[in-house]
């Protein structure tokens, strides 16, 4: 009943909001791209579009009625790589040897790209910013609620089934995404309630990574927690913080979980066959990259291609980048990953080593840079692993990311520096002499 009353209410409220602001149909179509309400609770609520109906009116109302809203500013770079990812893509579809797998993809691709376009648009004020960080963690955290529930339960459905056609691995990759931006969210929120959804959404997360049994996942976890060491704010309430967050997932982290994970790091000689048709499906898709470096072999290609090596079965090459190289050329990969490290590299300097003195706006695009830095760095990552072109949740953090480049422009913070990060007088001598 839940399911029913949260997908009906949603979609009317996404719908309907869409013509008094398109930016309402918007976080209700993020938040529906990462709960996915139809395979949440696929036993009460019936599949019906309704993402394509929020869709629709977001865009038409977006189209229609922002026209002289449409400025990108510092968030025109990643939205054209982006934008080129898809139209090379549609080129490769156009010459694929199966043009209905091909053109599947072109379409499964635009439900992301256009919604991209138009919140980059519509993300013009911090508000904004805070709003969509919140809906992406908190839909996260949902889903990640939701697998924990089941697995205390008995059934440990993220490893079993995977969450909305997505397998474990990918499952996790998704929870990966989304707790570099919860916990910034957590540890640096003002409110102590807001600070418990964030930090306890994070914390959800992690352990529904621990329990998918994803190395992948579990390496990119491992990676955002030393990556953000680094960006968070040196005080000691946060690193009070963090340790008892650490605490917490080394003692959800049973015996089993930490065997699963040292095994991603064994030789070639204990390698398990998993692991070893990895580094296989890696050199093939070198080989096609060799063969085809312009448009690829197709999209959505990969899985008919993979049997030319003499795989017999249809299977997926296991790293999101080298499979779009492999299936779109070379330039559509360039333009995939320049569009996510774009990000990264932009954010990186208002993220790092977030001074004490910040406060106000400085403060909170930094936190903010910090989480998408750190959960993009921990999709990359997890994403060298397992093949996910439909994953919603990390472009979604790439339009968060493009919006702050927006709002943040790197002149403006420069100018606030003087204040933001003071120099230490030179002191010589003993202190009760100064």
């Amino acid at each position: 009943m839940k399911g029913v009353l949260f997908t009906f209410l949603l979609t009317a409220v996404g719908t309907l909001g869409a013509f008094v602001d398109p930016f309402i149909a918007l976080l209700v179509y993020v938040s529906f791209a990462i709960i996915k309400p139809d395979a949440m609770w696929h036993w009460s609520v019936p599949a019906l579009g309704y993402s394509r109906i929020v869709a629709i009116a977001m865009l038409a109302s977006w189209a229609l009625n922002s026209f002289s809203q449409w400025r990108f500013g510092r968030g025109a770079r990643p939205t054209a790589l982006f934008c080129g990812y898809w139209v090379w893509a549609i080129l490769s579809a156009a010459q694929s040897p199966q043009a209905a797998l091909g053109w599947q993809f072109v379409m499964d691709m635009a439900k992301i790209v256009l919604p991209f376009v138009a919140g980059v648009t519509m993300l013009n004020s911090a508000a904004r910013l805070r709003q969509l960080a919140w809906v992406i963690a908190l839909s996260q955290g949902y889903v990640a609620f939701e697998m924990n529930l089941s697995y205390f339960e008995g059934f440990n459905r993220m490893q079993q089934m995977g969450f909305a056609g997505l397998d474990n691995n990918s499952a996790a990759i998704a929870m990966v995404t989304g707790f570099g931006l919860a916990s910034f969210l957590g540890f640096f929120a003002r409110d102590w309630w807001q600070k418990a959804a964030g930090l306890g959404s994070a914390l959800l997360m992690a352990h529904a990574i621990m329990f998918s049994y994803s190395r992948g996942g579990m390496l990119a976890l491992t990676v955002i927690g030393v990556f953000s060491f680094f960006l968070f704010v040196r005080q000691p309430r946060h690193l009070a913080m963090a340790a008892v967050l650490l605490l917490v997932m080394v003692r959800l982290a049973g015996p089993e979980v930490r065997t699963r994970f040292v095994t991603a790091f064994a030789d070639e000689e204990t390698r398990d066959r998993s692991a070893e048709s990895r580094i296989e499906q890696w050199g093939y898709c070198w080989d096609a990259m060799q063969k085809q470096p312009l448009f690829g072999v197709g999209p959505n290609h990969w899985p008919i291609v993979s049997k030319e090596y003499g795989l017999g079965v249809s299977v997926e090459a296991h790293s999101l980048w080298l499979q779009t190289a492999a299936e779109l050329g070379i330039p559509g990969a360039v333009c995939l990953v320049g569009m996510y490290l774009t990000v990264i590299w932009k954010l990186l300097p208002l993220a790092w080593r977030l001074p004490l003195g910040v406060t106000g706006e400085a403060r909170e695009f930094g936190y903010l840079a910090g989480g998408v830095v750190a959960s993009l760095v921990g999709f990359g990552v997890a994403a060298s692993f397992v093949s996910l072109e439909g994953l919603e949740i990390a472009p979604y953090v790439a339009m968060l990311g493009a919006g702050i480049m927006k709002l943040a422009p790197a002149p403006a913070v420069a100018r606030a520096a003087p204040a933001a990060f003071p120099k230490p007088a030179l002191a010589v001598g003993p202190a009760w002499r100064r």
